[in-house]
This record gives structure tokens, C-alpha cells and sequence, in this order.
């Protein structure tokens, strides 16, 4: 399936691809599960979260910081508060510094922890995309908070999109091990 541009293509997604990472997670051996993510010796790995995340709890960490993103930006606005989805001091040119202290913020935290809070924001952000219609996700100038884009592509982005990054970061993992 493409991009979804439907709610219900959106809750599918969404909840397809969490049940698909879910899926790869309990597919790990312990060893997998062990063993610090690195991926220094490839080279088309350049992005910064190539490097930053180091574990299982670091990837459901990320996901559960992006969801709180969104949460906190669509029940703000619709409250009448204006802010951006990317909070001050960041914004779209700078957010990898923000992942980064996502990252630290939850060097303590452990995997359970990590675990119970993304199962716990994916069900709120399923709720809240729930609630709106289809015309108000993915029709343009719905809401003049959200800009020039669709309220649902925020959604994709923070989920099934998300959640295929997830994946193709374990996958890569998994691969590492099997050459150690």
C-alpha cells in the first residue's frame, strides 16, 4: 500500500505496520536483543539516527516521543493555543537535536518502560486520529494550524511510516548480527 491519503487507509496502516514491528520484535533472539546496534561499517548509513540509537528501548522511545509530539500539537491547537508541531527551540532544520535529547531524557529508562509507554501513546494517537473524519485528516486548509499539508499526513508520519522506519532499523540490526 502507498502513502495512505484515507482514514480508514491510515488506521489500517497505522495498525498494520505497529502489529508488523511487534511481530519482527518477538522474532528476536536474545542475542539480537543483546547485542548494541552499529552500524559504523556502512557507509549508506549516514543519518544521524544511525548512530544514536543503540537498542530495542531507544527505537521505542523515539516512537513514543514523536507520538507525544503529536498529541500535545493537535490537542493544543485544538484548544486554541498555537504552536508548532516542532517545539521552540527546534524546529524542521534543527529536530535532530531534538531526537537527541529525546535520547537522552531516556537513558534510564528501561526496555518495559520504553514498551508500556509506546503501546500506550500508540492507543492514544489511534484514538485521537478516531475522532476526526476523513475530510478533516486529509483535506487541505481544514485547519489553518496545520499549514499547507493534511492533518492525516502528521498521523502517517508519527505512525506507519514510523513504525516501517522501525522496522527496516531492526532488520539492519538483525543482519549485523549474523556477521558478529
Amino acid at each position: 500500500m502507498g502513502r495512505p491519503t484515507t482514514k480508514s487507509d491510515l488506521i489500517s496502516a497505522a495498525n498494520g505496520n505497529y502489529e508488523k514491528m511487534n511481530m519482527l520484535i518477538s522474532s528476536l533472539t536474545e542475542k539480537e536483543l543483546s547485542t548494541v546496534f552499529d552500524f559504523s561499517g556502512d557507509d549508506k548509513k549516514k543519518e544521524a539516527h544511525w548512530k544514536r540509537d543503540k537498542n530495542l528501548r531507544d527505537i521505542f522511545i523515539h516512537l513514543y516521543e514523536w507520538h507525544q509530539l503529536l498529541l500535545v500539537w493537535v490537542r493544543s491547537n485544538q484548544k486554541g493555543d498555537r504552536r508548532p508541531f516542532i517545539p521552540k527551540p527546534y524546529n524542521w532544520k534543527t529536530y535532530g537535536d531534538m531526537n537527541m535529547e529525546f535520547w537522552k531524557k531516556h537513558q534510564d529508562t528501561t526496555l518495559e518502560e520504553a514498551k508500556e509507554l509506546l503501546e500506550k501513546s500508540h492507543q492514544e494517537v489511534m484514538k485521537l486520529a478516531e475522532a476526526f473524519s476523513n475530510e478533516e485528516l486529509f483535506s487541505k486548509g481544514v485547519y489553518q494550524w496545520v499549514g499547507g499539508s493534511t492533518l492525516g499526513s502528521y498521523f502517517v508520519s508519527a505512525t506507519a511510516s514510523h513504525y516501517d522506519w522501525a522496522m527496516k532499523k531492526l532488520k539492519a540490526h538483525r543482519k549485523n548480527c549474523k556477521n558478529i
